[in-house]
């Protein structure tokens, strides 16, 4: 296991979120933006609620991942460098519904995200119980490549050519996007760039220290503001490939999950939620587990106060 310097992991920590990349079925990498807690013994947590499982049914699957701290909204830091991680992670069946053993990674949240604390009080938990049935992922890193920040950009991106390629109006809301692609082994590998619409996909640089091979790839585009708050997040997945010395993305769809902040994003969620939630139970024969909502309030309360 690749053993952070303490500079490092302080800046690790003060990331709000980071992008976290699994391989999918088709052996594409799925990045998509979620919050860590680097443990004392050199791993990092990863957890995801029954809803949106996908990810860890993936490292189940393949347990080669990939993690970009990139964005530093709410850090607070200056000029912070991109970390990239590289390694493999577990994910066992058991469902978490208790804080005991996970505190520092729940008043993290609770902290870092105000709204999260009234999950856990009438009426709200009637319909977030979802929220609080955890998986979790272990994360152990084998690679750890440093990288500046990418140099500010004037206003937000925007495209001429290319417009009509899926995923272009999206792409050009949002000053970069992270590229999630492959190595020549298929593990995946993840970098953030700034894509330049093309008359057939969106051209991407990229750095000397990343390795990259054709194959299917995305671009996700994520943001938040300093309470973790007003999220919005979207992929564009499609093919990479090597064109004329520099490479591309060739989209296919874009996927916008629920969640990602888009009209009436709220009651679709809750719905889809709640629906993905009993799919995961019903397909294992496991009855609906009970939240220990009296730890999680302390916890909530701890946090306000």
């Amino acid at each position: 296991m690749t053993v952070l310097d303490p500079e490092l992991a302080a800046t690790i920590d003060a990331y709000r979120t980071c992008e976290f990349a699994t391989l999918g079925r088709d052996g594409g990498p799925l990045p998509w933006p979620t919050a860590v807690r680097r443990r004392a013994d050199g791993t990092l947590l990863v957890t995801t609620s029954l809803a949106f499982a996908q990810k860890a049914l993936n490292v189940r699957r393949d347990g080669r991942v990939a993690l970009l701290f990139s964005d530093p909204t709410g850090s607070g830091l200056d000029g912070a460098p991109q970390v990239f991680i590289g390694g493999t992670a577990v994910c066992p069946e058991e469902i978490v519904t208790s804080a005991a053993g996970l505190e520092d990674y729940w008043t993290m949240l609770f902290e870092r995200q105000p709204d999260s604390r009234k999950y856990v009080a009438p009426p709200a938990r009637w319909l977030m119980d979802w929220y609080y049935m955890r998986l979790l992922i272990t994360v152990t890193p084998a690679q750890v490549i440093v990288r500046p920040p990418l140099a500010p950009a004037e206003g937000e991106g925007g495209s001429v050519a290319g417009d009509d390629l899926p995923g272009a109006a999206l792409l050009a809301r949002f000053p970069s996007a992270v590229l999630g692609a492959r190595d020549p082994s298929g593990a995946p590998v993840l970098l953030r760039t700034r894509p330049e619409p093309t008359g057939g996909g969106f051209a991407v640089d990229v750095p000397p220290d990343c390795e990259v091979a054709a194959g299917p790839a995305a671009l996700l585009v994520h943001r938040h503001d300093d309470r973790l708050a007003n999220m919005r997040n979207a992929l564009v997945r499609g093919e990479l490939r090597p064109e004329g010395g520099r490479w591309v993305l060739v989209p296919g769809k874009v996927v916008e999950p629920a969640g990602s902040g888009g009209p009436g994003d709220v009651v679709r969620t809750l719905r889809d939620a709640r629906r993905a939630t009993r799919s995961y139970l019903r397909r294992r024969g496991l009855p609906r587990p009970r939240v220990r909502w009296d730890e999680f309030k302390r916890l909530a309360a701890a946090a306000e106060g």
